[in-house]
């Protein structure tokens, strides 16, 4: 079998698969609006509140209020809530008094864009942001298992107070604590606080009653993440090119045995949404190379609910939340409800000492076993090298040694098969369309000269679950995001000047030249091999660069190894001749 048929032909159904979820982000249908009268089957009613069902003996009745942003709030109490500026080494946070939430949140360390000398300082990178475009914010609160009405409770739209509006984790200070207080007039008093540490995007949170009225105290503590879903790509170039379009954002959550994903564009299925008991998970909402994520104690049974806010809407939100069990505060006593929030880069290997499986946030699907490996192989080659593009140049050389005399098969019974070709051609002229007769004479040649037609195939498919697993590496590694390389600003972007597509396309003629047509080649198959340095060059030029700089370095060891093997095989078959 021809070695470099075989490879195009997987080659091509890559680019047709990428191709097809590139399509399907644009113009695949819409998921139907789900009726405000279903959304309760999800454990949400229609205004959007959430019923709490009876827990750890607690005879619960009252609902969390409708997760609807701040400024649908109404305007009698709007004008008492406060914003709460926070900031640490990493982390710039604002606080909403209204429920306490955290409303933004900027990562010091990543900033939105690759620093250039026009601009050598960019903005941070927003993950969190209350604003219209890309709502998204972290909520929590406590809610009574009495009559009282959601107004009276210390929920995630109750007013909380601060004593001041700005806090700074002051140089050589290890750890910062905001406290926001909430008391009604039974009094009941609600104190948040929110604790932050140095160089850490893990923030605990501690919910304390202390019950100054008569009556106990019953009801639950609850945390919940909200997002709006990213607005779609204004035209299949610019949602081909970005690769935020191409990784699947939703809601995500571990059970504590593994880890689940919910897309957005499933959010109003009733089959898909979520609802359940879960002890030591956890529930996130994931982006690409960051995530948000609300992490209860692990020794503690949540239920886990998702839901679609104002599903009906043009801009509905989506909602995972984490409900703990019941609490209950007698007179004069406290009690208190502990949970964390992170919010941070999505860094492979260093998340699972958080919480067990957060790692699994970035999803490298089924080959996991293959990919992570790789990604600590690149790190620390890496660590080595000090710069990524170099890195990822070892890695194709490490991989390419790892494989020598597997392509080595692969390229001599590619060229062996290729001398056949002539003699191949006499057979099909001797016997016609007799195809049975054509196909014995061939294999009784391949047998005299010793060649094995799978032996170019069987290398590819080996080699195969490797190529992909470093797509995805390459594709969702947080480190290649704004690292330069020689004329790459970003290994995380598209090359700005085509130059490694181009010099891909050319490892492809290459590639031709030492595998010329075989013999009877069907024409509209060898139209399609002359095009593929065409399609690859556009799949690559919309690709990130760090991705593109793998293959194209690759491509070219293997072309080198290639003509150093064919040139062996025409020397051997030259002595032989003589």
């Amino acid at each position: 079998m021809n070695q470099t048929r075989t490879f195009l032909l997987f080659a091509l159904l890559a680019v047709a698969y990428f191709l097809f979820l590139a399509w399907e982000k644009d113009y695949a249908p819409l998921p139907p609006s789900m009726p405000i009268a279903s959304s309760s089957s999800a454990g949400t009613q229609a205004d959007g509140s959430v019923p709490v069902a009876a827990n750890d003996g607690v005879n619960a009745s009252a609902a969390i209020p409708g997760a609807t942003p701040s400024s649908t709030a109404p305007s009698a109490t709007a004008t008492t809530a406060k914003l709460v500026n926070i900031n640490t080494d990493v982390l710039h946070l604002t606080i909403d008094t209204r429920g306490g939430s955290v409303v933004k949140t900027q990562l010091l360390a990543y900033p939105s864009l690759p620093p250039t000398h026009a601009m050598p300082h960019p903005a941070p990178t927003v993950l969190l942001d209350n604003s219209e475009d890309d709502y998204f914010v972290a909520q929590n609160g406590l809610v009574s298992s009495s009559d009282k009405a959601p107004a009276d409770q210390p929920n995630h739209q109750a007013i909380f107070t601060a004593a001041q509006t700005d806090y700074t984790l002051a140089p050589g200070q290890n750890e910062l604590k905001v406290d926001l207080t909430w008391q009604d007039a039974a009094g009941v008093k609600v104190t948040k606080t929110y604790t932050f540490k140095r160089g850490s995007y893990q923030i605990g949170l501690t919910q304390r009653i202390d019950n100054g009225g008569t009556q106990p105290w019953q009801g639950y503590a609850y945390q919940q993440l909200l997002r709006a879903a990213p607005p779609k790509p204004s035209s299949w170039i610019k949602g081909y090119t970005d690769p935020q379009t191409r990784f699947a954002q939703g809601a995500g959550w571990y059970t504590g045995e593994k880890f689940e994903k919910l897309p957005f564009k499933n959010f109003s299925e009733p089959k898909d949404q979520l609802d359940a008991q879960i002890k030591g998970g956890w529930a996130a909402m994931l982006k690409l190379y960051f995530f948000a994520a609300w992490i209860p104690p692990a020794d503690q049974t949540d239920r886990y609910v998702t839901s679609t806010i104002n599903p009906d809407s043009g801009q509905p939100h989506y909602l995972i939340r984490t409900m703990g069990p019941g609490l209950s505060v007698a007179p004069g006593q406290s009690v208190s409800s502990q949970s964390q929030l992170y919010l941070g880069p999505n860094i492979q290997g260093s998340l699972d000492a958080i919480a067990p499986g957060l790692d699994l946030t970035i999803d490298y699907g089924m080959f996991k076993a293959i990919a992570v490996p790789m990604h600590w192989v690149l790190s620390q080659l890496h660590a080595i090298a000090k710069n990524w593009g170099v890195a990822i140049i070892l890695l194709v050389l490490l991989i390419k040694g790892a494989t020598w005399k597997l392509t080595a098969m692969q390229y001599k019974s590619s060229a062996k098969m290729r001398k056949l070709q002539p003699r191949i051609a006499q057979l099909k002229e001797r016997y016609g369309d007799d195809k049975l007769k054509m196909q014995q004479a061939t294999m009784e040649l391949y047998k005299k000269e010793k060649v094995n037609p799978m032996g170019g195939c069987l290398p590819v498919l080996i080699t195969m679950p490797v190529f992909l697993g470093l797509f995805y590496v390459l594709e969702y590694s947080i480190e290649l995001r704004h690292a330069p390389f020689l004329w790459i600003p970003d290994l995380s972007s598209p090359d700005p000047f085509y130059i490694l597509p181009i010099i891909y396309a050319l490892v492809m003629l290459g590639t031709q030249w030492l595998n010329p047509a075989a013999a009877g080649m069907d024409p509209a198959q060898a139209r399609m091999m002359k095009v593929m340095p065409l399609l690859f060059t556009l799949l690559f030029a919309f690709y990130p660069s760090g991705l593109c700089l793998y293959y194209a370095i690759n491509g070219l060891v293997g072309l080198g190894q290639q003509w150093w093997v064919t040139h062996h095989v025409d020397r051997e078959e030259g002595i032989k001749a003589a």
